[in-house]
């Protein structure tokens, strides 16, 4: 089976920080070294090390001002998680599902054209579209969309020496600059991400496609250009033609989820001898595809068997919630219904004082060698997975409230 490249990318990353308001500035701002035109004199010399011309560099900076709201939306983390149902019902919303398809009907040539000549589900790429930008309508926004060396060398200002990505993301912006682009027309995200289905500076530099034929690349105006060259992204990530992301699924009583692990593919068949079974009586089809159990919600809320697809979603965006919310709306263009097994809306979580004393306990008891940052993601849910094995509990490695104070909180 195909390695699937997990990429970080940055800005993509944190879009929908940017557009959504989801960072707040509760956490302390870190005070940049010199000044902002210090630090833009200071960053020639690294530019000029990376083959940007002078010309450039002070085509690309001139006028450029710091501006302060980067610090207070990179030094934002929120006291509280968002729950992934709230999370996919917001995004997932019906009036997005019916924007979409209308977007998709008056679109389909051009959608089924792409999709047909680079392999990639029209449907994906109209997923990534409406939860990206809401179908291109977050682009004439211009509280939010902006042009984006500013806010690159915001970013790197704030952060250097910190973030090697944000620097990597302003010098391939100023190779866009270099290679014809104007300043003014790299416009985006705070956080640099550009186009109908955001992506960076860096993914337009060596992605970026001409879908329409024009002989340049513009995501921004060009819906054509933004789908090609998120599709040539996707390629690149691994994506499979003719895989589905995954399946709803059931599971029997007395199942083992100790299997529940993104580390543990297995072909569908083997699941099946196990006594999983897709939801509202669907047959499974090719039960030689490798899939991993994926229990977003534990043992109480939907159950899914993920490809490795679901994978190369999530390349797009780390996020789960962000790779399920695409997933969902890619099937609900398609006419799917809504998900069967319901959300457990009534948990209660822990805010950002008590994940960190999880992650504290845990390491302390030997489960979990992360980053201690109050931040639940795959590796604080496995480690507290093998706390549930060894100590005789259901191990579904779903953190809630009850895990604070189950741990000792």
């Amino acid at each position: 089976m195909a390695q699937i490249k997990f990429v970080k990318i940055m800005c993509v990353k944190f879009l929908f920080a940017a557009l959504f308001g989801m960072l707040n500035s509760g956490a302390a701002i870190a005070q940049p070294v010199g000044t902002f035109s210090q630090f833009l004199q200071e960053f020639e010399s690294k530019a000029r090390q990376n083959g940007i011309s002078s010309a450039t560099y002070r085509q690309a900076m001139e006028g450029v001002e710091y501006d302060a709201s980067i610090a207070r939306r990179i030094s934002g983390q929120p006291e509280f998680t968002t729950p992934i149902w709230e999370y996919i019902e917001r995004r997932v919303s019906a009036g997005r599902i019916s924007r979409g398809k209308s977007a998709m009907e008056r679109n389909w040539t051009l959608f089924e054209a792409v999709g047909r000549h680079y392999g990639v589900d029209p449907f994906v790429l109209g997923a990534i579209w409406g939860i990206e930008t809401d179908y291109g309508a977050v682009l004439s926004n211009t509280n939010l969309i902006k042009p984006i060396l500013p806010s690159l060398a915001a970013l790197v200002y704030q952060r250097r020496g910190r973030v090697a990505l944000d620097e990597a993301e302003l010098i391939s912006a100023l190779k866009l600059v270099q290679s014809g682009h104007s300043p003014g027309t790299l416009v985006g995200s705070w956080a640099g991400a550009m186009g109908h289905l955001q992506v960076n500076s860096s993914i337009l530099l060596s992605k970026g496609t001409d879908g329409n034929g024009d002989g340049k690349v513009d995501v921004h105006n060009s819906l054509a250009d933004a789908l090609a060259t998120s599709a040539v992204l996707l390629n690149s990530f691994g994506y499979k033609s003719g895989v589905d992301w995954g399946f709803e699924v059931t599971l029997p009583a007395g199942f083992d989820y100790s299997l529940a692990s993104r580390n543990q593919m297995k072909p569908i068949g083997f699941f099946v001898d196990r006594g999983v079974a897709r939801v509202a009586g669907r047959v499974f089809g090719d039960l030689d595809q490798e899939v991993f159990l994926y229990l977003p919600a534990g043992k109480d809320g939907p159950k899914f068997l993920m490809t490795p697809n679901y994978l190369v979603l999530k390349s797009y965006n780390f996020s789960d919630s962000y790779a399920l919310a695409v997933a969902h709306l890619t099937d609900r263009l398609k006419g799917a219904g809504g998900f069967v097994s319901s959300w457990p809306t009534q948990t209660k979580f822990p805010n950002r004082a008590q994940r960190i004393a999880i992650q504290n306990r845990l390491a302390q008891l030997g489960f979990y060698q992360g980053e201690v940052d109050g931040r639940i993601g795959p590796i604080t849910q496995e480690a507290y997975q093998r706390y549930q094995l060894e100590n005789g509990l259901l191990a579904d490695g779903f953190i809630t409230l009850e895990t604070f104070y189950q741990l000792g909180g």
